[in-house]
C-alpha cells in the first residue's frame, strides 16, 4: 500500500501515527513538513481529499494562531496559506494519505481507517494511551444494549432516529466500549459512554472519548455536550466545563436525555471540539 504521512517529528500525535503505519507493517512515505513544507497547492489538494476545510487543518496551541487573528471570521484561505508559509508550525499533522483516503490524523489511532482493517498486535501510544478501532453498531446491538443496562446508562431511546453509536475494540480485536452521539448541528450530545467492567484502568475511556469526539467532528459538530451524575470530574480533566442548563442550546435540551432519561441531579458539561 503507497502511505505518505506529512510528519512532524516533534509532535508526538504525529510520532505515534508513524509507530502504527509501521505497527502495519507498511513503510510509508515520509515528508517533514518542518524541513520540506508542502506548497500552498499541495495543502489545497489534500484538504479537498479530506473533505473539509482549510481551517479545519490550523493548529491553535503552541503556534501564533491568535497573535495572527486567524480565527477572525474575515480570514480567508489565501490568508490562511499566507500564516503557513511564513509559520509552518500552523499547519497541523499529521497529514496522511493512503488509496483508501486522507485524513488529520487526530487522535492518531484515525489513521488506522486509512489502512488494510486486519488483526494486529495491540499498540500503546507514546504516553500510556491505547490504540483503538471502532465500527458503527445499531442502537439495538446486543452488546451495546446489554453493557449501558449494566452500567446503569439510558437505553429506551437508543433505537430512535439521530442516534450514531460506536463499538471500540483493540487492535486485536478485543471489544472495549462503547459510545454515541446525537447531532444537532454543530451541537452533538455525547452519550452512551461505557468501559466493559473487565477493561477499566488502562486508560481505554479516555481512547474512546477521543475517538467519538473525532466521530462526532465528522459529522459536522464543534462543540459537545453531555449530561452526567458520575464522571463530572473525569469528563472536566479532558477539558470539558460545567455549565448551567440554561446555557445549552434548545436543540440539546429538547433531547429525550436532557428531557426526561437523565435525572435533575445530572451535571451538564461542554466543551469545543477540535482536532
Amino acid at each position: 500500500m503507497d502511505v505518505t504521512i506529512w510528519h512532524d517529528p516533534a509532535c508526538g500525535t504525529s510520532r505515534d501515527a508513524l509507530s502504527l503505519i509501521r505497527h502495519a507493517g507498511i513503510q510509508p512515505t515520509v515528508v517533514e513538513v518542518r524541513k520540506t513544507p508542502p506548497t500552498p497547492d499541495e495543502i489545497m489538494d489534500r484538504v479537498a481529499r479530506m473533505g473539509g476545510a482549510l481551517a479545519d487543518v490550523l493548529r491553535e496551541k503552541g503556534t501564533p494562531f491568535a497573535d495572527l487573528g486567524l480565527g477572525r471570521p474575515t480570514i480567508t484561505d489565501a490568508d490562511r496559506l499566507a500564516a503557513i508559509a511564513a509559520h509552518p508550525i500552523l499547519l497541523d499533522g499529521p497529514i496522511v494519505a493512503t488509496p483508501l483516503g486522507v485524513k488529520l490524523c487526530r487522535p492518531s489511532d484515525v489513521v488506522l481507517d486509512l489502512l488494510p482493517d486486519v488483526s494486529l498486535p495491540d499498540f500503546v501510544e507514546e504516553d500510556g494511551a491505547p490504540a483503538l478501532r471502532d465500527h458503527p453498531v445499531a442502537g439495538d446491538d446486543p452488546g451495546l444494549v446489554s453493557a449501558l443496562a449494566a452500567a446503569g446508562l439510558p437505553i429506551d431511546d437508543l433505537g430512535e432516529p439521530g442516534r450514531c453509536f460506536f463499538v471500540y475494540a483493540t487492535l486485536s480485536g478485543r471489544t472495549v466500549g462503547y459510545a454515541g452521539f446525537e447531532a444537532y448541528g454543530a451541537d452533538v450530545l455525547m452519550r452512551s459512554l461505557v468501559v466493559l467492567p473487565e477493561a477499566r484502568g488502562n486508560r481505554f475511556g479516555e481512547a474512546i472519548l477521543a475517538r467519538a469526539l473525532r466521530r462526532a467532528f465528522d459529522a459536522g459538530g464543534r462543540r459537545a455536550w453531555t449530561l452526567t451524575t458520575t464522571v463530572a470530574d473525569w469528563l472536566a480533566a479532558k477539558g470539558f466545563a460545567r455549565v448551567a442548563r440554561s446555557d445549552a442550546p434548545a436543540s440539546i435540551l429538547e433531547t429525550r436525555q436532557a428531557r426526561s432519561l437523565c435525572p435533575a441531579s445530572a451535571v451538564l458539561l461542554t466543551r469545543r471540539i477540535r482536532l
